[in-house]
């Protein structure tokens, strides 16, 4: 099995326990303006009157996109379920999703803001099941950092997008440096019980590193015919109740492994140094850098 195959069985795995993790963890995020990262994403393709979402999931980021109507859109050509559903010319933003996890398509299929007529396919970055030039634009929220032979799936993306076609993505940046809040705390429990484990039992190193940083995620782009990346690293504020951060940390892939025990003994550390931070009104500091990229394709 190669490594792209073992990342891929781990998260289908992952994704069928929860699959709406992402969202329930990053839905209540807020970076300085107020903003949560599925709504910085959406900006950057605001007025795209195509969109296809990478690595959807449950279909937070979706729903919003459809909120942001008005256009009047086109029907992606392409297999997968529900494909062609809409009518060339149907009012509205034309929208598809397509992600490893049949669980979590269930979940955004079943998503009141989510159009009827939104393309939902189970599918791999690598093989996008879409014609070339379906969409105006893509977007990947916290999923491209997750994909092996990346160079396959950037590849992918310019194939399915038009000329001057855009591309953003959030990504995962860790903790906010110095900041002494609860997330940063909780990386090195969740360390010591991560490297505790036998090497057998850990999860599979995931996705391809140079997309979490914007030399790296540059130079893919480039390579694959995009113009510059923007880049901006925004934190993201997650603060709450010790319990509601807990929920959102333990929300990481490192937790999968954990046997019952010392995923409860973690939270009881975790618990114990997050009691400290608590404010008067019992919320707890939390927050995390999120990288927001985009790029373009040249015009014809």
């Amino acid at each position: 099995m190669t490594t792209t195959m073992r990342q891929e069985e781990f998260l289908r795995r992952f994704h069928a326990r929860r699959p709406g993790v992402t969202g329930e963890t990053l839905s209540r995020g807020a970076g300085p303006d107020g903003r949560s990262s599925y709504t910085m994403l959406g900006d950057l393709v605001r007025g795209a009157r195509s969109v296809l979402d990478l690595g959807c999931g449950d279909g937070v980021l979706l729903e919003l996109l459809a909120a942001d109507a008005g256009h009047t859109g086109r029907t992606p050509s392409g297999g997968g379920p529900r494909a062609g559903a809409a009518g060339t010319g149907a009012s509205g933003r034309v929208l598809a999703g397509v992600d490893l996890s049949a669980e979590a398509l269930a979940v955004a299929r079943g998503r009141a803001g989510v159009p009827a007529r939104t393309v939902l396919a189970q599918g791999r970055g690598q093989r996008l099941p879409f014609a070339d030039g379906s969409f105006d634009a893509c977007v990947s929220h916290m999923a491209l950092m997750l994909m092996g032979d990346v160079e396959l799936v950037i590849a992918e993306v310019a194939r399915v997008l038009v000329p001057g076609g855009t591309f953003a993505c959030v990504v995962g940046g860790g903790a906010v440096a110095g900041g002494g809040d609860a997330y940063e705390r909780f990386l090195p429990l969740l360390r010591d019980a991560v490297e505790a484990l036998p090497a057998e039992r850990r999860v599979p190193k995931l996705g391809d590193a140079r997309t979490r940083t914007r030399e790296g995620l540059g130079a893919l782009l480039r390579d694959a015919g995009f113009g510059a990346v923007g880049w901006e690293t925004v934190p993201l504020r997650l603060d709450g109740t010790a319990d509601e951060v807990w929920a959102t940390v333990s929300g990481l892939y490192d937790l999968a492994p954990l046997p019952g025990p010392d995923a409860a003994a973690l939270r009881e550390a975790f618990l114990a140094e997050a009691a400290p931070l608590a404010g008067p009104d019992g919320r707890v500091p939390c927050a995390m850098r999120v990288p927001v990229a985009r790029a373009s394709l040249p015009p014809r």
